[in-house]
C-alpha cells in the first residue's frame, strides 16, 4: 500500500465529507477511495471513520491521524515546491480568495495584470462570500473585509471599506434627505438581509452607538439588488462603500448620513506566515498591495 496515497485519499474524503464526494473530486472510483482508507485503517490498526449513508465521520483517533497527515502533505508538498523552484523564481499555481463583488471589481483586474507580468505563475481565483480556510483549501492568500481574529495569518492592510447609507437623487429630492438617523422613521428603506436588519439600522461608533427603527419597504437577498432598488427610487439602502462607487460617480446614487457611519472596516491580504514564503506569493503581495490600495482609496470619498 502506497501510505502517502492513502492519507492524500483520507484527507479527501474528509474535507469533502464522504467517499463519494471524494470519488468525484479526485476522479477515482469509488471503490477504490473505500479500499484506500480501509488499508489505511488496517495498517495503523484502529477504526479512523465511521460510514453512513450520508456523511463520514472521524474518531477521536481519526481526528488525531487526520491532524498528522495534514502536516505531513503539507511538508511533502512544500519539499515538491522547492524542488521544483518555487522559492527561486515566481511559478507555478497560485490560490486567490476574495469576496464576491469586490473579488469581480477589484481583485480581478490586479489578477490580469499580474498574471500578464508574470508568465510562469497560473492563478485560481476563488470568489465566495463564506470565510475560507487558507490551510484545509490549500489556498495561499486570501482577502478579507472586516476585522480579523488572532490567530497565526500574516495580515497586509490595503484599506477600509464603509458602510454607508444612499438613495437616488430623484427620491431624496421628492422626500428629503435625512439629516440625522431618526429622520429614517419617516423614509422607506431597501435592507440587504444580510448585512443590515430589515427593522432596525445600527448608526456611530461602538463608543456611540445609535439604533433606530427603519422601515423595510423591500427586502432583498444580495447587495446588486438593493443598489438597483435604489436607483430605482424605492428608497434608502445600506451598503458598502465600494459596491455604489461606480453609481456615485454616474450621479445615481447619493450618500446620506455620512457623519453618523460606523468606524470603516479594514481590508487585509491575509497569507500563512509560518513557512517559507514562495516568490510567486512574494511576488503578488508586491504587485497587488499598492494597486489595491489604490483602488479602495478611490472608494473611500
Amino acid at each position: 500500500m502506497d501510505r502517502f496515497d492513502a492519507m492524500t485519499v483520507l484527507l479527501a474524503a474528509v474535507d469533502a465529507g464522504s467517499l463519494s464526494a471524494a470519488s468525484r473530486k479526485l476522479g477515482m472510483p469509488l471503490a477504490t477511495v473505500s479500499r484506500k482508507v480501509s488499508e489505511l485503517e488496517a495498517q495503523i490498526r484502529t477504526r479512523l471513520v465511521t460510514r453512513t449513508n450520508r456523511r463520514l465521520e472521524l474518531t477521536d483517533a481519526g481526528r488525531a491521524y487526520v491532524a498528522a497527515c495534514r502536516q505531513i502533505v503539507a511538508a511533502v508538498e512544500e519539499a515538491e515546491r522547492t524542488a521544483a523552484g518555487e522559492y527561486s523564481t515566481p511559478q507555478g499555481c497560485l490560490i486567490i480568495t476574495a469576496p464576491i463583488v469586490f473579488g469581480r471589481l477589484h481583485l480581478l483586474p490586479i489578477v490580469a495584470s499580474f498574471l500578464k507580468a508574470y508568465p510562469s505563475v497560473d492563478v485560481r481565483l476563488m470568489l465566495a462570500d463564506r470565510l475560507v480556510n487558507l490551510l484545509e483549501d490549500h489556498v495561499d492568500v486570501a482577502l478579507r473585509i472586516g476585522h480579523l481574529p488572532d490567530s497565526s495569518l500574516v495580515a497586509q492592510r490595503v484599506g477600509a471599506i464603509r458602510l454607508v447609507a444612499c438613495a437616488s437623487p430623484g427620491y431624496l429630492a421628492e422626500r428629503g434627505a435625512p439629516q440625522a438617523p431618526a429622520d429614517l422613521s419617516a423614509h422607506d428603506c431597501v435592507t440587504f438581509d444580510t448585512l443590515a436588519a430589515p427593522r432596525r439600522w445600527k448608526f456611530g461608533t461602538d463608543k456611540r452607538p445609535v439604533t433606530v427603527p427603519i422601515r423595510s419597504r423591500l427586502v432583498v437577498n444580495t447587495a446588486e439588488a438593493a443598489i438597483d432598488a435604489a436607483i430605482a427610487g424605492l428608497g434608502v439602502t445600506r451598503v458598502l462603500s465600494y459596491q455604489i462607487a461606480d453609481a456615485r460617480r454616474s450621479g445615481l446614487l447619493d450618500i446620506v448620513l455620512q457623519a453618523f457611519e460606523p468606524e470603516p472596516s479594514p481590508v487585509n491580504l491575509v497569507y500563512d506566515g509560518q513557512s517559507l514564503l514562495p516568490l510567486k506569493l512574494r511576488a503578488f503581495l508586491d504587485h497587488a498591495v499598492p494597486r489595491l490600495k489604490a483602488r479602495i482609496a478611490t472608494t473611500a470619498v
